[in-house]
């Protein structure tokens, strides 16, 4: 028998909705912060259900089954960002004091601090072998700690400004974004080199970063309003897609398939992974100004970033460049999104 065309139209618009409906995120809550100043970049721990998010000199712990401040994490001078690697230890980069604080996560208290490259700021872990990797903004380098003895190992120029990395344990890298130079440096983890530049053309300015271990592509977020897909067994360019303005950062859902840039101007936007060659914007969900940084939980499927309400700057002198909006005191909030189907297994 064959079926009408307006049936077989109807069957497959329905068929696309129930896809794109797991795409489809919402708000769901937020979660006071308070305090003063700004923040930074924020981590995930799923198994120990912690959020932990860089705010001015400390680092704030979020329980996420209470969804409330558990605790925190003081004297990280200038922190931008915090990285559990184990149960019981994690690492911070305290921007303003050139070091990363190493912490027991049971009492949160510093252990000792260890040195590090000039303006430290984003992180990455090489679970394999067991290695943590602080990017040196201003150093224009990495420094790379044994985890397990807190100890400096190595220190890699990178030959630009690095801003957010990611590790690719099985193939033995670290991928790291060079903000300057509208690249990503290819780290070798035995070597502790680099040993390859890809150009992001014609991103510039990347930021944030994601990996999809499964199928060898990389996400690069970059700042003329594009988002790279980058194949990292050649490391060319796939293709890209447009985001928001002001990208900071990236997240990867490898269940999903969903790649989100988070956006200054208040919007993350959120593209699936349709096959290796082909990505698409499913999703331009609305958030609020300032929420350039997230974070993604891979057990719940939802994305955290903090915001705040801003107050504008006073009048500038004649002749002198305006001043930046300041943050009001104790608005600071995580904003938690949700998918409005749970992913199916």
């Amino acid at each position: 028998m064959k079926l009408p065309s307006w049936f077989i139209a109807l069957a497959l618009a329905a068929v696309l909705q129930s896809a794109n409906a797991q795409s489809d995120y919402k708000l769901l809550k937020s979660i006071p912060i308070g305090g003063e100043g700004g923040w930074d970049i924020l981590t995930v721990d799923s198994d120990a259900h912690r959020l932990y998010l860089s705010h001015a000199t400390k680092v704030v712990v979020v329980d996420l089954e209470k969804n409330s401040v558990a605790g925190e994490i003081a004297d990280t001078p200038g922190v931008h960002a915090f990285l559990p690697v184990s149960e019981e230890r994690g690492f911070s980069s305290n921007g303003k004091d050139n070091n990363s604080s190493v912490v027991d996560l049971k009492t949160l208290r510093t252990i000792s601090k260890v040195d590090t490259g000039e303006g430290p700021d984003a992180m990455a872990y090489d679970s394999k072998r067991g290695e943590v990797y602080v990017f040196n903004h201003k150093g224009s380098s990495a420094t790379v700690i044994e985890a397990k003895s807190a100890k400096v190992i190595a220190t890699i120029p990178l030959g630009g400004s690095p801003e957010f990395g990611a590790a690719d344990s099985a193939a033995g890298r670290v991928y790291v974004n060079l903000e300057d130079k509208n690249e990503v440096a290819v780290i070798d983890t035995a070597k502790h080199e680099v040993v390859a530049h890809w150009p992001l053309a014609p991103g510039e300015e990347p930021t944030g970063i994601a990996f999809d271990a499964a199928h060898h592509r990389l996400f690069a977020t970059c700042n003329n309003k594009m988002m790279a897909m980058v194949d990292t067994e050649n490391g060319k360019v796939v293709t890209t897609v447009p985001i928001g303005e002001r990208v900071d950062g990236c997240a990867f859902d490898e269940k999903t398939q969903l790649a989100f840039a988070s956006c200054g101007e208040g919007v993350t936007t959120i593209a699936k992974e349709e096959t290796p060659e082909k990505l698409t914007v499913v999703q331009t969900l609305q958030t609020e100004r300032g929420a350039r940084t997230m974070a993604l939980d891979p057990q719940t499927h939802r994305i955290y970033l903090p915001s705040a309400q801003f107050q504008p700057p006073p009048p500038a002198s004649p002749g002198a460049s305006p001043g930046r909006p300041t943050i009001v005191p104790n608005s600071l909030k995580l904003l938690v999104y949700a998918p409005s189907e749970s992913p199916k297994s």
